[in-house]
């Protein structure tokens, strides 16, 4: 009894440090779409030194995860919570790298003036906000309805991304000087797809770690 509440005890550690990477990481996407939209430079370098602190805390997972493993003698569903902490760390650790990504094109473009003020790519920032959250909501509620319905938001944002796309392309055709601003937002677009794409594969971690059954969310 001892050995299982320590266990549990130990998860529920866990899953705070990851709730701290998951906030954090939350706050850099915040961050660096703020930076862009004003193209705040000292706002994208705090972005980017978060980065440091969202490695740390992955591998704070990473030594707990193991340590898990080596003192608790899980049983083969504890060894699918742990290994899905993992991967949840992982993505999240992604997910930072693209906010950074972002952080880094806010430098490059300050000091310039924006083509126009920025619309779908908040937009977008705010919805794959609202999946990560919804992801690691799923993840401590184990809840895989909450998980399921990753997948219709990840519609959303793939049709806003296309919209995009098309918009940047037809302005790159009449404004041949602004091609280099225009393809920095190009990534910047894709980022955030990216981070969708990662908050979805969380969802199919959490319908495994409960159901033991794979499911694609990002068909």
């Amino acid at each position: 009894m001892d050995t299982r509440h320590n266990f549990h005890h130990s998860v529920e550690e866990l899953q705070k440090v990851l709730l701290k990477m998951g906030t954090l990481v939350e706050d850099s996407i915040s961050k660096a779409i703020e930076s862009l939209a004003t193209l705040d430079e000292k706002l994208a370098v705090t972005t980017v030194n978060q980065d440091d602190v969202i490695d740390d805390l992955m591998l704070e997972v990473e030594e707990r995860c193991l340590r898990l493993i080596a003192l608790q003698q899980p049983m083969a569903s504890d060894l699918r919570i742990i290994g899905m902490a993992l991967k949840i760390a992982t993505d999240l650790e992604r997910i930072s790298d693209h906010a950074v990504d972002i952080a880094k094109i806010s430098i490059r473009l300050s000091g310039e003036e924006l083509i126009k003020p920025l619309e779908d790519i908040p937009r977008m920032a705010m919805l794959v906000r609202n999946m990560l959250q919804e992801s690691l909501l799923s993840y401590m509620e184990l809840d895989i309805h909450r998980a399921s319905a990753l997948a219709e938001k990840d519609d959303e944002i793939d049709k806003l991304y296309s919209a995009l796309m098309n918009e940047i392309i037809a302005l790159m055709s009449s404004d041949f000087q602004r091609n280099r601003q225009l393809s920095h937002l190009m990534f910047v677009a894709h980022y955030l797809e990216r981070v969708a794409d990662h908050a979805t594969n969380i969802g199919e971690g959490v319908i495994y770690m409960v159901t033991g059954k794979r499911k694609d969310l990002n068909v």
